[in-house]
């Protein structure tokens, strides 16, 4: 198990006793149970992962002398109960939900002091090896907070935010694979198209990288796409989410592009133009439904590479016949973990859809900087067409 993460490594040793128990195998060996049972301390759920703290202790509950630790474990685990009744997979996502609404909010323009509010927080929570995790009760780091988080605080204040901008671009650096992709957690696990995307957004705000980095990762994103245009599934269950990070990862490469990072682009641009609905809006995969988080996806994409304005026209006001009387939007979830099964964030459609209007608005304004940094390319602002 030495290409797992931590959490993988974990969850697969409770599955494996779980699943050798059930066919007569003998208990797990010393060492498994020594990392079953280090997971497990009172009041606390390891790593924020309900599901894995909850597998562990279905492993543990019919060993010898693990009575105490599963009872202590369970209040736990009840700590968390929902008023529904229900459990969470995890106890929070909020250093996740902060990062996308950071960027998000900095596009729409929010004031400043709310901005630097943000990130004030995210440098609390930044982990010692420099990267952020989904929340600050896990200490896993992984690609895509930390990769959002460079974002943010490269476009609020370069210099004010420099040393946790630097700390956080050796974590990305510490974990790229050798294809020149980046995975979702640690080196040496498999590279994922998403977080190559993800961490190309956030390194290319950085003048000082080592060779190739950028440009390695442009070629593995090209390598990795599908001849449709899509791209392997990621942590959402709309094939936009990747599109969209792809799209803006392909404005970094420069004037001119590489020809097969020009021509990625250009497929995912016709895949979307071709996707649109007659509502307007974009769906999580071809036949579903529309709906807002999709269509944000698909907005950022027209926004930036669709010379015709109608089609991200059309996009706008989908959705804003989505947003409620209090600003939240009505959205499917799109998010996935453990993959693939789906979970609910609802500040995420919020967030992802004013991300969505606040690159239409640049184009529209293209005095206004882009909201994914200041290297996403120079493409011709639209004509002012009001949405």
């Amino acid at each position: 198990m030495s290409a797992l993460h931590p959490w993988a490594a974990v969850q697969v040793t409770a599955v494996k006793a779980v699943l050798g128990r059930t066919a007569g195998k003998p208990l797990p060996s010393a060492d498994d149970l020594d990392l079953l049972a280090s997971t497990q301390r009172r009041g606390t759920v390891w790593e924020g992962n309900l599901l894995i703290h909850l597998s562990v202790l279905h492993t543990l509950a019919v060993l010898p002398g693990m009575g105490a630790t599963v009872e202590e474990g369970l209040r736990t685990a009840l700590l968390h109960q929902r008023e529904d009744g229900g459990m969470p997979f995890v106890t929070d996502t909020d250093t996740w939900c902060t990062v996308t609404a950071g960027l998000a909010l900095h596009a729409a323009g929010a004031p400043r002091p709310v901005l630097h509010r943000v990130a004030r927080h995210l440098v609390t929570v930044q982990q010692e090896d420099g990267g952020w995790s989904y929340t600050d009760r896990a200490r896993l780091s992984d690609t895509d907070c930390t990769s959002v988080a460079i974002e943010f605080l490269h476009q609020l204040d370069p210099r004010v935010y420099r040393d946790s901008i630097r700390r956080g671009v050796g974590a990305l650096i510490a974990v790229r694979g050798a294809d020149g992709g980046f995975p979702t957690y640690g080196a040496g696990t498999p590279s994922e198209a998403c977080m190559t995307a993800a961490a190309i957004n956030a390194l290319s705000t950085q003048d000082h990288l080592p060779n190739g980095v950028v440009g390695s990762a442009l070629h593995y994103l090209a390598n990795s796409q599908d001849q449709d245009g899509c791209f392997p599934p990621g942590w959402s269950r709309s094939r936009l989410h990747t599109l969209f990070r792809v799209h803006l990862a392909a404005s970094h490469a420069g004037r001119p592009a590489f020809p097969v990072v020009r021509a990625m682009q250009e497929r995912i641009t016709s895949l979307v133009c071709a996707a649109q609905r007659e509502d307007g809006g974009f769906g999580l995969q071809d036949g579903s439904r529309s709906d807002a988080i999709s269509t944000s996806y698909a907005l950022i994409i027209l926004a930036a590479g669709c010379p015709d304005p109608a089609p991200a026209v059309r996009a706008a006001r989908y959705l804003l016949s989505h947003v409620r009387a209090d600003g939240s939007v009505d959205s499917p979830p799109d998010m996935v973990g453990p993959r693939p099964f789906p979970y609910h964030v609802p500040v995420l459609a919020d967030a992802f859809t004013l991300l969505a209007l606040g690159h239409l608005n640049s184009r529209i304004q293209p005095s206004r900087p882009m909201a994914e940094g200041p290297r996403h390319g120079g493409a011709r602002p639209f004509e002012r067409t009001a949405p």
